[in-house]
C-alpha cells in the first residue's frame, strides 16, 4: 500500500506546476496534503493572502453572530481553523505556534467565564449557510462580559508583539509578520462593542 502511494504521489508532484500559491492534492485514499511554495523570498506571498482573509473573515463571521457572549470563544475557533490551514515545518511555523497559543488562552478565558445558564452552541454564517463553527462556542456570562473582553484584546495584544519581536531578527519576516500581527489586532474591534 505504500509503494503504491508513494507511486502516485510521484506521479502526481510531475504533473504539478509550482508557484507562489500552496498547493492541495488528493490520493485516491483520501489523503488530503499541502505544500506552501515559497516566491523565492521567505513564505509565500499566496498563503500569506489567503492568512490574512482567513484573519480578516474571522472578526466578519464572529460579528455576523450578534451575540457578545459568543465573540472570545468564536475568535478561538476561528483561529484554532486558521492554524488548521497552516501547514507544520512552513516558513509560517511560528506564525502557527503564536496562532495556536492565543486560540487556547482565548478558549480558556471564555470557559472560565460561561455562562452556566446558557448551553454552548453552534454557530452559523448568517451570510454564507455553508460556514459554521467547528465546534460548539461557550457563551460568556453577562457579569463577567466586560473584564472577559478587556483580558481577551491583551491576549489579542501579546499575540501581535510576540509576532512583531520574532520579526525584528530577520528582514524578511518583517512585512509579513507585520500584516499578521494586524489582522490578529483588527479583530478586538469585536471586543469593544
Amino acid at each position: 500500500m505504500f509503494q503504491t502511494a508513494t507511486r502516485i504521489l510521484t506521479a502526481g508532484a510531475a504533473g504539478l506546476t509550482f508557484g507562489a500559491a500552496p498547493v492541495m492534492a488528493q490520493t485516491p485514499g483520501g489523503l488530503v496534503y499541502t505544500v506552501v511554495v515559497p516566491a523565492g523570498e521567505f513564505g509565500s506571498a499566496a498563503f500569506l493572502t489567503e492568512l490574512l482573509g482567513g484573519l480578516t473573515a474571522a472578526r466578519a463571521f464572529c460579528g455576523s453572530t450578534g451575540d457578545s457572549s459568543l465573540q472570545v470563544d468564536c475568535l478561538s475557533e476561528r483561529l484554532e481553523a486558521a492554524v488548521g490551514g497552516i501547514p507544520k515545518g512552513s516558513d509560517y511555523e511560528e506564525v502557527r505556534e503564536v496562532l495556536q497559543d492565543t486560540s487556547q488562552q482565548l478558549k480558556r478565558l471564555a470557559r472560565q467565564n460561561r455562562d452556566p445558564n446558557r448551553g454552548r452552541v453552534t454557530v452559523t454564517s448568517s451570510t454564507d449557510p455553508a460556514q459554521t463553527t467547528n465546534r460548539p462556542l461557550t457563551p460568556v456570562s453577562d457579569a463577567a462580559l466586560a473584564a472577559v473582553n478587556q483580558e481577551a484584546a491583551r491576549i489579542l495584544d501579546d499575540a501581535a508583539t510576540v509576532l512583531l519581536r520574532s520579526a525584528e531578527a530577520a528582514q524578511e519576516r518583517q512585512t509579513q509578520y507585520a500584516q499578521i500581527a494586524a489582522a490578529i489586532d483588527s479583530n478586538k474591534v469585536l471586543l469593544r462593542s
